[in-house]
């Protein structure tokens, strides 16, 4: 079963989205967070911290990456596991440096958030960015 890990990076009360190419062949034309599959041997956090340098451009700092939630989607082989993650700590200035899969970024707050691929992500990263300003 394939394992994709995503980041929720949040900076100033606003998340961070990538918008999928048009020609994706997987979810394509919609707003997502960035992230990618876990290659064999990885765990989830190496697996995210390589996604964020070969997608954004940024190093995520040790120890800021929060588990945010863990599904299962599909059936059989259409199933696929998905672990998402908040990270508030990175170095560089998150850039689209994969415009093979992406065509923009753009930073989002709670209340502007537009739906995301998996609904429980997007619920899940809503209510730790509302609990992180209280």
């Amino acid at each position: 079963m394939p394992e994709i890990v995503v980041a929720a990076l949040v900076r100033d009360g606003r998340v961070l989205l990538v918008h999928r190419s048009p020609d994706r062949q997987v979810y394509p034309d919609v707003w997502d967070l960035p992230g990618g599959h876990i290659d064999p041997g990885e765990t989830e956090l190496v697996a995210l911290a390589r996604e964020m340098h070969e997608e954004l451009g940024v190093r995520i700092a040790p120890g800021s990456a929060i588990h945010l939630c863990r599904l299962e989607k599909g059936h059989g082989e259409g199933s696929a596991r998905f672990s998402a993650w908040l990270v508030g700590d990175w170095q560089g200035t998150p850039a689209n440096v994969a415009p093979e899969e992406h065509d923009q970024i753009r930073w989002f707050r709670p209340e502007e958030l537009p739906p995301l691929i998996h609904e429980p992500v997007r619920t899940a990263v809503v209510a730790a960015m509302r609990g992180a300003r209280a």
